[in-house]
C-alpha cells in the first residue's frame, strides 16, 4: 500500500469514528442534535488534535486514530467537549479576556457538566482526580459556569504546576481557532438560538435521563440577554433645546440659491433651535465597602464617561452627581460640564471601604431633591456588588442597580430595584 493510499485509508477511518461519537452523543442526549450536527467535520492534517471555530470541526486523522486506540469513550468526550463550547459561547469574545485563565475556564465548565450527567459513553476512569481537584473550588464558586471559575482565576490565579495540572486533566480540544473571531460565518446570535432550543428540548428529554445542574447554569449564562450599558444611559434621558441646526426642517435648495444669486443673502435661514433627548440631571452612587475592588468601580466610572462625553448624550450643561458611600456617604462630587468630568476621571480618589448599607446614600439623594439641587431628575444608578441593605420603603424615582455579575446568594433584592449585570469583560 503507498503513502498516498494509507493517508486516504486514515481519513477515511476517522471520518467514521467521528461520525460514530457524534452519533452517540445523540444517543445519550437527544436534545443535543441541533448542535451536534451543526459543525461541519474538517479534516486537517498535523493539526495535532482536534479544534472548532464555531462553524467548522477540525481533525488532525491520525490524532483521531491515536485517541480512539487509547480508548473509544475519549473521543467521543473529546467530541462532546468540543460542543459544549460552542453551546455555551466560549469561543465569542475570546480577545478581550485572559486567555490562559479563559482556556482553563472553559474546559473546567464543560468537564464538570460531563462529569455530572455520567453518560457510559463518555465517563472516564480518571474522572475521579478530575472530581478531587475540582473539590477546593466548590466552597468559592456557586455555581460552576465558566464566567465564574474565570472570575475564581482572576482573584485566585492557579500556580504554574497547578496550572499544568488542570491542563493536563480538563484539556480535550485545541482552542487555537477561538482567535479568529472575524472569519467566523456563523454569528454569536446563531449559537444562542441552538443554545435556546436546548434549554427548551431539555425539560422534555431529561426528565427520565440524567440531570446536570451546572449545564442548565451553564445554558442560563450562555442565553440570558446582553445589556447596551448606552441604551440603559437613555433611560436617563431628557428632552431640552440646545442650539444646533436642524437638519430635518432646513431646505439647503433654497439657502445655497439664495447665496449664489444675491451674494450674502440666503433666503431661508437655517433653524438653529433643535428638541432633542439628552442625559442631563441623574445621580450615580459608586458602592465604596470593601467588598468592591477599586479597579472595577473605576473602570465602570470611565465607561459611563466615555458615553457621556459624547456631543450626542451631553448638554452643554448637565447636572450629574457622582456619590460615594459604603455604609455611609463619605463624598458627593458636583458634575456641570464636560471639563468637570474630565477632572474627576484624572484626579478623583475613592473613599470608603466599610460595610454595605444602601439607605445613606438613597435618603441622601433624597435630600436633594428636596433641597431643589435637579430640576429634572431622571434616577439613580447605583454600581454595587448586591450585598448590602436596602431601604423598606421604594424610593419615588428610577434606582437602576449596576452589578459587575450575578451571585446566587446574593440577598433578594426589593421589588423596585431595577437589575442591570454588565460582565467584567465588558468593563476592560
Amino acid at each position: 500500500m503507498t503513502d498516498e493510499e494509507k493517508r486516504k485509508k486514515i481519513k477515511e477511518y476517522s471520518l467514521k469514528l467521528l461520525k460514530l461519537s457524534r452519533d452517540r452523543i445523540v444517543v445519550g442526549m437527544r436534545f443535543m442534535d441541533a448542535a451536534v450536527y451543526r459543525l461541519k467535520l474538517v479534516a486537517r492534517e498535523n493539526l495535532r488534535g482536534l479544534a472548532t471555530d464555531g462553524e467548522n470541526y477540525y481533525y488532525d486523522p491520525r490524532e483521531v486514530l491515536n485517541i480512539y486506540d487509547r480508548s473509544s469513550k475519549l473521543l467521543t468526550r473529546t467530541f462532546l467537549h468540543s460542543i459544549l463550547h460552542c453551546i455555551f459561547n466560549h469561543n465569542f469574545g475570546y480577545e478581550k479576556l485572559d486567555r490562559d485563565l479563559w482556556d482553563i475556564s472553559c474546559d473546567i465548565a464543560v468537564e464538570n457538566i460531563i462529569m455530572e450527567l455520567d453518560l457510559s459513553a463518555v465517563n472516564l476512569p480518571d474522572d475521579s482526580e478530575r472530581r478531587m481537584k475540582l473539590k477546593g473550588m466548590r466552597r468559592d464558586i456557586t455555581s460552576f459556569t465558566a464566567e465564574k471559575i474565570y472570575r475564581y482565576f482572576l482573584i485566585n490565579p492557579p500556580a504554574g504546576v497547578d496550572r499544568e495540572k488542570y491542563i493536563e486533566l480538563f484539556a480535550l480540544d485545541r482552542h487555537v481557532y477561538w482567535q479568529k473571531a472575524e472569519n467566523y460565518e456563523i454569528s454569536n446570535e446563531a449559537w444562542k438560538r441552538v443554545s435556546e432550543r436546548i434549554k427548551a428540548d431539555i425539560k422534555t428529554f431529561s426528565k427520565n435521563s440524567t440531570h446536570s445542574e451546572s449545564l442548565i447554569s451553564n445554558l442560563e449564562e450562555a442565553t440570558k440577554p446582553e445589556y447596551n450599558y448606552r441604551d440603559i444611559l437613555k433611560r436617563f434621558s431628557v428632552s431640552g433645546e440646545e442650539i444646533r441646526v436642524n437638519d430635518e426642517e432646513f431646505d439647503y435648495i433654497y439657502y445655497t440659491y439664495g447665496l449664489s444669486t444675491y451674494g450674502n443673502m440666503p433666503l431661508v435661514e437655517p433653524l438653529e433651535f433643535k428638541d432633542i433627548k439628552k442625559i442631563k440631571d441623574f445621580a450615580i452612587v459608586l458602592d465604596t465597602s470593601a467588598s468592591c475592588r477599586g479597579d472595577i468601580i473605576r473602570s465602570f466610572l470611565i465607561m459611563t464617561y466615555e458615553i457621556l462625553k459624547d456631543r450626542d448624550n451631553f448638554f452643554n450643561h448637565i447636572n450629574v452627581h457622582i456619590i460615594q458611600s459604603d455604609n455611609e456617604v463619605h463624598q458627593d462630587t458636583k458634575i456641570k460640564d464636560q471639563g468637570d468630568f474630565d477632572e474627576f476621571i484624572k484626579k478623583g480618589k475613592l473613599m470608603g471601604y466599610g460595610g454595605t448599607d444602601y439607605r445613606p446614600a438613597i435618603e441622601y439623594v433624597d435630600k436633594l431633591l428636596e433641597n431643589n439641587e435637579f430640576t429634572n431628575f431622571k434616577g439613580l444608578i447605583y454600581f454595587t456588588d448586591g450585598y448590602g441593605i436596602y431601604p423598606e420603603k421604594a424610593p419615588d424615582y428610577d434606582c437602576l442597580f449596576v452589578f459587575i455579575s450575578e451571585d446566587d446568594r446574593k440577598p433578594e433584592l426589593p421589588w423596585w430595584v431595577i437589575p442591570v449585570i454588565i460582565k467584567e469583560d465588558q468593563l476592560k
